[in-house]
């Protein structure tokens, strides 16, 4: 049983240092001045590949150059993409963008307004973490996972029954000391009221 535990023990602090890790990775980089976006396509190939998870830097537009990947928003539907910028044109505060892997610019030019920011690194493959997690039904698998786990670490502490103290046996020498004690603090009480009568 011992070992079962120190086993547990091991995997349920593996399990939370894991917990922790993503949270970080996933949510703490917004505190760095980070945006988080997985990539769903493949047109950005070899640069990012569907399933990246990649941390987007805002950035100034006027800073951005042709060659440079921006993620930005593509249509009124709020969809988000990441391709190279081809051309710049300054006037109209348009970038024109292309996937790596595609042959031709994309339809519509992007404005200034919509520009996002700049990826900055990437982490292969935790892309699809972010999204499991962060729609149904996976949101709602790791919120159950994770409260099955509190309870599983912290549940047998509270389980935990506090050690009774055995009762001592009372030898006769302690029965004799007992008595002698009760003895005495009779007599004591009788001379003071004794005393007490006297002074009256």
């Amino acid at each position: 049983m011992q070992k079962l535990k120190k086993v547990w023990d091991v995997v349920s602090t593996v399990i939370v240092a894991l917990v922790v890790v993503s949270a970080i990775f996933l949510m703490g980089s917004r505190l760095m001045g980070y945006r988080v976006f997985s990539i769903l396509s493949g047109s950005m190939e070899p640069v990012y590949s569907v399933g990246d998870l990649i941390y987007v830097q805002s950035v100034d537009p006027k800073t951005v150059e042709v060659g440079d990947v921006i993620t930005f928003v593509l249509n009124e539907d709020l969809v988000v993409a990441t391709h190279r910028v081809v051309r710049i044109d300054a006037e109209k505060s348009h970038f024109y963008t292309k996937g790596d892997v595609n042959e031709i610019e994309d339809g519509a030019p992007v404005h200034f307004n919509n520009l996002i920011g700049i990826p900055k690194f990437s982490i292969p493959l935790l892309g699809y973490v972010s999204d499991f997690i962060q729609n149904p039904p996976g949101m709602y698998i790791v919120i159950v996972l994770g409260s099955v786990l509190l309870v599983a670490v912290f549940l047998p502490d509270f389980l935990k029954k506090k050690p009774q103290v055995a009762a001592q046996e009372i030898t006769p020498q302690d029965a004799e000391t007992m008595e002698e004690n009760a003895r005495l603090k009779a007599e004591l009480e009788a001379l003071k009221a004794q005393l007490n009568q006297n002074a009256d």
